[in-house]
Order: structure tokens, then sequence, then C-alpha cells
């Protein structure tokens, strides 16, 4: 990526493209998978001279190491899925809001360094709203820090500091301490907000600075 505008929670071009702003399922992670995602972690990250580490969405066994995590959990049947496409990730699906349904999600493991003080994600889209989700571990009765903002329809950079999180647990706002980076362990992408209809969502790569 090239350089960061230390700007809070604010979109910064991608590779020459122009500046936007940025707009923050719950679901227990399966031993086995979890177990490969873990081991399949070094592979995931790679560091830039900058130093912080960068996950690059263009490699096949990084999105091979992210699992959807929908509203089935719940009762619910809406869809999507994770494929790899050139040079990024395709997020895609669509909401439904029958069986108290409406969100669809997709999560893998992140190891991010102690100084770290901001997220910056690469993503392109559809224009509709969808959160950035952290959480601390893989239980299903614990809650997620999550930002929300809406995907650009041109290639953007958007940065996130811990104080764009919010905590939540089943859609609903909880009490927690501010999220701290050196302590995240999942990272996903959600989009719910009752936007019932087919989406679509690409993602080039995370990095921390």
């Amino acid at each position: 990526m090239g350089p960061q505008v230390p700007c809070r929670h604010e979109a910064m071009p991608a590779r020459g493209g122009r500046s936007a702003s940025a707009t923050g399922a719950e679901g227990a992670y399966p031993d086995g998978i979890r177990a490969l995602a873990l081991a399949a972690t070094s592979t995931l990250m790679r560091y830039t001279d900058a130093g912080p580490p960068l996950l690059d969405f263009s490699r096949p066994e990084v999105v091979r190491a992210f699992r959807v995590v929908n509203d089935g959990v719940m009762g619910g049947v809406s869809t999507s899925r994770l494929s790899p496409v050139a040079g990024a990730m395709l997020f895609e699906g669509k909401l439904s809001l029958e069986n108290n349904g409406g969100f669809a999600s997709f999560r893998g493991v992140v190891r991010l360094p102690a100084e770290s003080t901001a997220l910056m994600l690469t993503v392109r889209g559809d224009g509709q709203r969808y959160k950035l989700t952290l959480k601390l571990d893989d239980g299903a009765g614990t809650a997620q820090y999550q930002a929300a903002f809406v995907a650009p329809h041109a290639w953007r950079t958007l940065r996130f500091e811990p104080a764009d999180f919010t905590a939540s647990f089943r859609g609903r706002p909880v009490a927690a301490p501010i999220v701290r980076f050196a302590d995240v362990q999942f990272f996903g992408v959600l989009i719910s907000d009752r936007q019932s209809g087919p989406f679509k969502i690409e993602l080039k790569d995370m990095g921390a600075e």
C-alpha cells in the first residue's frame, strides 16, 4: 500500500485513487477449522519494509483460510461465499430477512503487532454498508468489535482506529473496554442492517500501523 495519511477513520487513495469517507455474527470457530487457520497464520501475513504485517487477499491460500458465517446459525436463509478473483478476495451473496435473519459474514485468524494503532483495509464494492469485525477469542458467547463503513465503488484504503470500534453481541451494543489490536485473534467483514438482496465486496489487503 502507498503512504498513509495520519487522520482518524478516513479513506485514503488506493494506488492513485481519490479519497472517500468511511462510515464497525457471532458463532464459534470449529476446532478443526481453527487449528487449520492457526497453522496458516504465518502464511497469511507478509512484512513490508515499513514493518506492519499485510494480509494479502490476492493469495488463494489466504482465501481458503477464511470461512463464511451466515444467519443460518439462527434459522435464517441468507447465503454468501468467498472466492479468489484477480488480485483480491470476493465476498458475495444475498441477504434475506426471512425467518428473522438478515446477516452474512466471513471470519479468519489474524495476528497484529502489539504496537498497532490503526488498521488499513483496501476494498471496493457495491456502495452498501458493511462492518469490519474483530474478535478477541472464538467463543460463541463473547462480544465482537465492529466498525461500520460504506464499500466504495472504486478501490480505496480505509483507516480504522480503536475508537472507531464498538462492542456488540448478537446485534446489540454491549459495554466493553476499547479494543486493543494486540489482543485481536479474528478478523472479518459483516453485512446486515436489513439490507436485503444481493451484495458484493472485494478485499485487496489489510495492513496495520
